[in-house]
């Protein structure tokens, strides 16, 4: 099958992806409903999300230039803005949002 799907094939996708991702998101209350959740998914739920906002600092500076002008200084100025602000408003969006207007800034006068 090279050609473009059928209205009938696309329909029947989308039908399929919708099934999977409202199973994938209504299975975890449905298995977990009656009892207590086990000791792994109470490790997983603590430590998951400093895990990995750890791997996307990671990944924000790993094609950092420090060897050239303006050698990352914008990158962690945004990463202490953004520390900054979600320790000031206690909010995700406001450092998310803060911190990424705070870069596309600098690193257009830099």
């Amino acid at each position: 099958m090279n050609g473009p799907l059928s209205l009938s094939d696309a329909v029947i996708a989308v039908i399929v992806s919708a099934l999977v991702v409202l199973s994938t998101r209504v299975l975890p209350f449905v298995v977990f409903s009656k009892k207590e959740p086990p000791a792994i998914i109470k490790f997983i739920e603590k430590y998951a999300p400093p895990m990995i906002m750890a791997i996307l600092v990671v990944y924000c500076f790993k094609d950092v230039e420090y060897t050239t002008a303006p050698y990352g200084i914008p990158y962690f100025i945004c990463v202490a803005a953004a520390a900054v602000l979600h320790l000031t408003f206690k909010n995700s969006m406001v450092s998310i949002l803060g911190s990424t207007l705070f870069y596309m800034i600098l690193s257009r006068l830099m």
